[in-house]
């Protein structure tokens, strides 16, 4: 079974995102979006498998989100698909494409939801944030 995570990892939740993956017991392919970002083609793929729009894919922290006036209606999902292009950061992660499912992981635990394995146990996250065997946040 093949999982591929679309992975930043300068992002913690993408790190925790990547160790609940390995904690499954799965490998999954690693694409550091930001050094081989997905075809524009794919990323609509992506967007569409998740239900979202690209307006809602728009990552705002750390981005030239606001300098680009991307809060501003008026840009279409063309024109913020051109955005996302041409700055990969403005990109939200990490999304996770399975046999089951895609999801953008935030929070980490929402890949639990497309993993053949979500039976983990209990994880901690980075932040000392624990996840509980049944994939709730405890605490």
């Amino acid at each position: 079974m093949t999982i591929t995570i679309y992975h930043n990892p300068d992002c913690g939740t993408s790190r925790n995102t990547l160790a609940i993956i390995r904690q499954s017991g799965e490998e999954p392919e690693v694409i550091e979006y930001l050094k081989t970002p997905p075809s524009r083609e794919r990323l609509v793929e992506l967007i569409a498998a998740m239900g979202m729009t690209p307006r809602e894919l728009l990552r705002e922290k750390g981005t030239p989100y606001a300098e680009l006036g991307l809060a501003d209606p008026k840009w279409s999902d063309e024109q913020i698909l051109d955005f996302m292009q041409a700055h990969p950061i403005l990109i939200n992660r990490p999304i996770v494409v399975s046999p089951l499912g895609v999801v953008l992981a935030r929070p980490s635990e929402k890949v639990l939801d497309i993993l053949p394995n979500p039976d983990i146990g209990a994880f901690t996250k980075e932040d000392g944030e624990v996840i509980d065997a049944s994939g709730k946040r405890v605490g």
